[in-house]
């Protein structure tokens, strides 16, 4: 009863005072979401419209949603699947997932990421590397792949 309370309360307040570039809804289910984010300004995502899926777990808040890209990006930390590398994403000791924390909260720190890719911490090696020792040829590829898939 706690997660739906809390679910029902999370999207409204998605809905009245969305995160900036950042929208969600609900698909069927009040556990199966949907939320666009746009690649914010000055990023090579810049202008792409990206879907990701969130399925709401049984034992959310204690337990992180799942996340993933819907539409593909060429990102360091977000592989083929759309999965993301993102600490707030997994439970301790290896990540940083608080009950306190919500669905804004989660969209909020995936869009910083995009803007902010973490090489350190790479899904996807090549790309990483990439991004790390040539960022003009990153930055071309993230662009296309924005053209191509987000437009």
């Amino acid at each position: 009863m706690q997660r739906v309370s809390r679910l029902t309360r999370e999207l409204s307040l998605l809905a009245t005072e969305p995160p900036p570039g950042i929208t969600c809804w609900q698909n069927g289910q009040l556990d199966d979401l949907r939320a666009q984010i746009l690649g914010a300004v000055d990023t090579p995502y810049e202008k792409g419209i990206f879907n990701l899926e969130i399925i709401v777990p049984e034992r959310y808040p204690f337990e992180p949603p799942k996340i993933r890209f819907l539409t593909p990006i060429y990102h360091p930390n977000i592989d083929s699947a759309g999965r993301i590398c993102l600490d707030v994403l997994k439970l301790p000791p290896k990540g940083a997932w608080r009950p306190s924390l919500n669905i804004s909260t989660l969209l909020t720190s995936i869009q910083l990421l995009m803007a902010e890719p973490n090489p350190d911490d790479p899904l996807m090696a090549d790309i990483s590397s990439e991004y790390k020792y040539n960022k003009q040829l990153f930055l071309l590829n993230a662009r296309e792949w924005t053209e191509k898939y987000a437009g």
